[in-house]
């Protein structure tokens, strides 16, 4: 188990403070890591650092929106500041405010789409990348979706946003590998999550869901985050500029017909 071991590294986790991003910071904070969780909301914040602090580990809160260039660099700024520098960047802040045919979608919803979900991450990593040159090395770990990959009904431009995730992910990968930093993206199915929750809280959508996942069931957040702690982690040393499922046999069974 030595190789999942992350004592001495420090994480930077944004959506930290529920969902995906606070089971990531569970799972890392587990293995040893010192973890920064950032989000938009102060006291969710507060209350997940205080609940990561409560179980051992080493975490403080930060307010932050990824959307923005001053509030990315203070985030990076705190985290070099408290616990020395970044080795683990998890980028998993994401947001979706258009829903129905992609034709419909307002310029403000592809600009604050676009500003989150993509621009944000570009934020993350060029601000984190400079203290993991200097500490020999680093990992970025994209969250994705499995809308990546397949037209999903109502969610074209979150979907077009994911797309943009993978070969970000794929570009990093190739420009930073001389760097020792290995890049990375996860494409998770659906996710029993506040995020989600329009989908599992709808009967006649959780069906139709549950229905073209051959596991039949939606994943749990520590499902995801057991992946992100490899990907973290020396035990996947060789592993850069890779997309991973995580989806239940979803993509495999040929995606969403709702």
């Amino acid at each position: 188990m030595s190789s999942f071991d992350l004592t001495g590294k420090v994480a930077i986790i944004t959506g930290g403070s529920r969902g995906i991003g606070f089971a990531c910071a569970e799972a890392l904070v587990g293995a040893g890591a010192k973890v920064v969780i950032a989000a938009r909301k102060p006291e969710q914040l507060e209350q997940a650092a205080a609940a990561l602090c409560s179980k051992g580990g080493e975490a403080i809160g930060v307010a932050a929106h990824t959307g923005e260039d001053a509030a990315v660099q203070h985030l990076v700024d705190t985290a070099i500041a408290r616990f020395g520098g970044v080795d683990i960047l998890v980028n998993n802040a994401a947001t979706n405010p258009h829903f129905g045919p992609i034709l419909t979608a307002d310029e403000s919803h592809w600009d604050k789409t676009w500003e989150v979900n993509v621009k944000g991450y570009f934020r993350m990593a060029k601000a984190c990348v400079p203290s993991m040159r200097e500490r020999g090395g680093g990992r970025i770990i994209n969250i994705a979706s499995v809308a990546a990959r397949r037209a999903h009904p109502g969610m074209g431009v979150y979907c077009v946003s994911k797309a943009a995730v993978v070969m970000l992910t794929q570009v990093l990968a190739v420009e930073l590998a001389e760097a020792k930093i290995n890049v990375n993206a996860l494409t998770p199915g659906f996710v029993k999550t506040k995020f989600s929750s329009a989908i599992w809280t709808n009967d006649s959508f959780n069906e139709a869901i549950v229905r073209v996942i051959p596991q039949h069931r939606m994943a749990e957040p520590p499902e995801i985050a057991a992946l992100v702690q490899f990907l973290a982690s020396d035990a996947s040393s060789f592993v850069t500029g890779s997309i991973l499922d995580i989806d239940g046999g979803q993509l495999a069974a040929s995606g969403v017909t709702l």
